[in-house]
């Protein structure tokens, strides 16, 4: 296989300096590297793109690295970066945090990941009254003193304060995301490292896409498991009007069976013929002159009187299945 190009190369450097990328931002870096040496239709670029990353993938295998793709499960859009593969003792001394900071954060991930709720994320003030105790009393003898001895000293010791000046690095650093009214998530970068580790862990999978499930809709029937990320009810319902139902158990899933944009065309098409039918009505009550005047200077701007009776046709269909 020959060797990586310049091109390549921008392309990781651009990931290892910026961190995670948007896909339409990475694709944008792509596109201005390849744009003057490969076609112009947008299918030749996208396969191109694949390509680049397939070959970048079997070079950085030799160092234990990916070029990886993810789905951020809070907004639904795809992000790129480059991850480490290895999970040894070797590899954690390349990080910047330390160990009670690790710790600290596998806490906040596994609050997180155990939320019944599927809402993917705990308040900020759980997050800092973690203890970082029971990070090393479930790697040991929990039910023994044994364990207790076995605390290091610098989780003892870990304030208050080191969690808050943690929890703000973590954030910065996208390893965890902070979300309104004072919640913390999941962040990109851990999406994009934990996905072996999710699985590891049992978290449940989503029924659609089978990764893990952190920000999901539960199916309402409590006896049943099924988790169906938001994005991914979307597209395996997006233009059927048929009813949402759980594959599990059959259950009815929230949500109307009607697409967003279609139930905006039609509350748009109800407030236009109400409209139209009120301007209508005044201009019976007019003066027969003034009528005429209106006709006249209206013009092509008028719509044909055909339009309003199918708008109003197909805004009463939903109503009815309703």
């Amino acid at each position: 296989m020959a060797p990586l190009s310049w091109r390549h190369h921008t392309l990781i450097q651009s990931l290892l300096s910026r961190g995670p990328l948007k896909e339409d931002d990475f694709f944008s870096i792509f596109s201005q590297l390849t744009v003057k040496n490969s076609g112009s239709r947008q299918q030749q670029e996208r396969k191109l793109f694949n390509e680049f990353l397939k070959k970048i993938n079997a070079e950085l295998s030799f160092v234990q690295l990916e070029l990886r793709a993810c789905r951020n499960q809070y907004d639904g859009h795809v992000y790129y970066g480059v991850v480490n593969n290895v999970e040894d003792d070797q590899s954690k001394l390349g990080t910047k945090y330390t160990v009670p900071q690790i710790a600290f954060y596998k806490g906040i991930v596994d609050a997180i990941m155990h939320d019944a709720e599927g809402e993917g994320c705990i308040f900020n003030t759980a997050a800092l009254n973690i203890r970082l105790e029971t990070q090393v009393l479930g790697a040991t003898d929990s039910q023994s003193q044994r364990g207790a001895a076995q605390i290091p000293p610098a989780f003892k010791n870990f304030s208050m304060s080191q969690k808050e000046k943690t929890l703000d690095q973590l954030v910065n650093d996208r390893w965890l995301c902070s979300m309104p009214e004072g919640k913390i998530g999941i962040g990109v970068r851990s999406f994009l490292d934990l996905r072996s580790w999710f699985r590891t862990n049992e978290v449940p999978a989503c029924e659609v896409c089978n990764e893990a499930a952190i920000k999901a809709q539960l199916c309402p029937n409590e006896a049943c498991n099924v988790r169906l990320h938001s994005y991914c009810l979307q597209k395996k319902f997006s233009g059927q009007r048929v009813e949402r139902v759980c594959s599990g158990c059959g259950t009815r899933l929230q949500g109307s069976t009607v697409k967003e944009e279609l139930v905006e065309e039609i509350s748009n098409a109800n407030g236009s013929s109400q409209k139209r039918a009120e301007s209508s009505r005044k201009k019976k009550r007019r003066p027969y002159p003034e009528a005429i005047a209106d006709i006249d200077t209206a013009g092509d701007d008028s719509p044909p009187m055909s339009k309003p009776k199918r708008v109003t046709r197909s805004s009463t269909r939903p109503s009815a299945k309703e």
